[in-house]
């Protein structure tokens, strides 16, 4: 066997492919429709046409994780969003001690990881399936590929994205100032 470096440009990205198709355990054999669907309710994706959401339906992937299985931990590059079709997800951070402190419990037609498709900062928190857990996953580089043929869809999604941190930091801003006042 060769050593990596001297495999070809088509070879790397052949086992890259591999590589990476194995660790995500993609299944692509969903229909398109089911997708489409499903999609359409979920808020990233509301401003988008129906043409719009075939194109978008194409690049997201099915994942199925099993009861306690991590869709991320913690510290990680950011690289996908994910949107649940079933199942339940704890977010989850570190205490000092090295146990997991609860944030959240997010169900069917939440999402959450939406900071990775702006960049690949580490992860604030980890996800973790609470009960068997089905996911479509939109991974950033995917999003980047469909801005240069689709721009007006990444646009929307852009804005959608704006929106819904815009508003999260206001509930956040506003959970901190209750919790000031009731401490003064």
């Amino acid at each position: 066997m060769k050593p990596i470096t001297k495999l070809t440009e088509n070879e790397k990205k052949s086992a890259l492919r591999i590589f990476w198709g194995q660790l995500r355990k993609v299944n692509r054999n969903v229909p398109e429709q089911d997708k489409i669907k499903f999609l359409k309710r979920i808020p990233f994706f509301e401003l988008l046409k129906k043409h719009q959401l075939d194109e978008v339906a194409r690049v997201v992937y099915e994942r199925e994780y099993r009861d306690g299985e991590y869709i991320f931990e913690i510290d990680q590059p950011g690289a996908a969003l994910f949107i649940i079709q079933s199942g339940e997800i704890s977010v989850e951070i570190p205490t000092p001690k090295g146990e997991a402190t609860q944030l959240a419990v997010i169900s069917k037609n939440a999402f959450f990881g939406e900071l990775a498709l702006l960049d690949e900062s580490p992860r604030s928190a980890s996800a973790r399936a609470i009960v068997p857990t089905k996911v479509l996953a939109l991974f950033r580089k995917d999003l980047d590929k469909l801005n240069s043929t689709n721009p007006d869809i990444t646009a929307n999604i852009y804005k959608s994205l704006a929106t819904i941190i815009g508003n999260r930091l206001k509930a956040t801003n506003e959970l901190i100032e209750r919790k000031i006042k009731a401490v003064a």
